[in-house]
């Protein structure tokens, strides 16, 4: 059992703001939670955003070995003549990985996107087989890639939710690789060329993501921002726009959803990992109880100024019998807030027990007896 977060806006009394798009998701990726959410699971086009898919493929395998930022790569004519936004590589001009990867997150080259996906997999299409396969492995299950730019296709398609996934994905996974997204500016072949994600220059807490563009797509956003909250926990929300009417709009309804986050919701940690929340007893065990728990800092967040209306109420299963390891599920945290259900957390065994001896296991086997009957 994983840990099930509710969608948030459906508890604050502050609806979100009115955004001038197809679709949007504002999601909290420190307690993976949705806090606002709008045809979140429509089917649309997702020009340039595509290429976050296209860098987790590329920072994988980089850290798996398999190519290294000081690789040259040889330019292709076809990726010399990708159409839209370009890098500016050349044919016979070699180029480095790292190098195509700024060109990629700055200046959304099409051309260095290809150039990266034939080196991995040889052409395109092998490259968009493996996209669609991290896709799955991610559970993004509304998307379905064609190419690795973004380029329209009408099987090239995906939705706000899978995005919100994909990039929290790439946050989690590579934050290293992540810090590249907070580039403003990248100069190749003589020719400079900024970040075209406003919000790098407006808002000194977003540190990215990715832009998007077609006629046929409007013009979408993902950002993120991470900003400190009083108690000095850092917080990073994600904010998912897609079909703007124009480059201006998408960075303001997204700087809207970033600011609605941060400022209407309250996050509260509940309980920090390994603290002992509850326990319940254990037969043939060396131990007579054993302590239950998160195995991580449990945060959530709620309407600001609701954290005193929190209640947690633990439900153990019963009759346990040793051996049994920690980490093994045993229980569930069930979080309300004014009567609702807003949360159910597996609460997991904290160390292990051992199975007690011959005579301590008898003895348990007797006193488990006269309770089941």
């Amino acid at each position: 059992m994983t840990a099930q977060l509710p969608a948030a806006q459906a508890l604050t009394p502050v609806p979100p703001p009115e955004i001038a798009a197809k679709a949007y998701v504002l999601y909290d990726a420190t307690t993976d939670q949705t806090l606002a959410e709008f045809n979140s699971h429509e089917r649309l086009e997702p020009a340039s955003l595509t290429k976050l898919m296209s860098a987790y493929l590329i920072f994988g395998a980089i850290e798996n070995k398999q190519i290294s930022l000081n690789q040259n790569v040889p330019v292709s004519v076809n990726a010399w003549k990708a159409e839209g936004s370009r890098m500016f590589i050349e044919p016979n001009k070699p180029v480095t990985v790292a190098e195509l990867l700024k060109g990629v997150i700055v200046d959304s080259g099409n051309d260095a996107t290809r150039a990266l996906a034939e080196l991995l997999a040889g052409d395109e299409s092998n490259f968009a087989a493996l996209m669609n396969q991290q896709a799955q492995r991610l559970g993004m299950k509304e998307s379905h890639f064609v190419n690795s730019t973004g380029l329209p296709d009408p099987q090239h398609y995906t939705t706000a939710h899978d995005l919100s996934i994909l990039a929290r994905a790439l946050v989690r996974d590579y934050p290293e690789f992540y810090k590249l997204y907070s580039t403003k500016e990248f100069t190749y072949n003589g020719i400079h060329q900024n970040n075209r994600n406003r919000l790098l220059w407006i808002d000194p807490s977003v540190d990215g993501m990715k832009t998007g563009h077609t006629d046929s797509a409007g013009y979408c956003l993902i950002s993120s921002a991470k900003r400190t909250l009083p108690n000095k926990a850092e917080r990073r929300l994600i904010s998912v726009v897609l079909g703007t009417a124009s480059d201006q709009a998408r960075s303001q309804e997204s700087l809207k959803l970033l600011n609605y986050g941060f400022q209407m919701f309250d996050t509260v940690k509940l309980y920090a990992k390994d603290q002992v929340i509850s326990t319940t007893p254990i037969y043939k065990g060396e131990d007579k109880e054993v302590n239950l728990g998160v195995q991580k800092d449990l945060l959530i967040n709620v309407p600001r100024g609701m954290s005193k209306e929190l209640k947690a109420t633990v439900v153990r299963k019963e009759n346990l019998v040793a051996p049994i390891k920690a980490g093994t599920e045993l229980g569930t945290l069930n979080v309300t807030l004014d009567k609702d259900t807003i949360a159910k957390i597996p609460l997991v065994a904290l160390k292990d027990v051992k199975e007690a001896g011959f005579i301590g296991r008898m003895i348990d086997s007797t006193r488990l007896w006269f309770k089941k009957n």
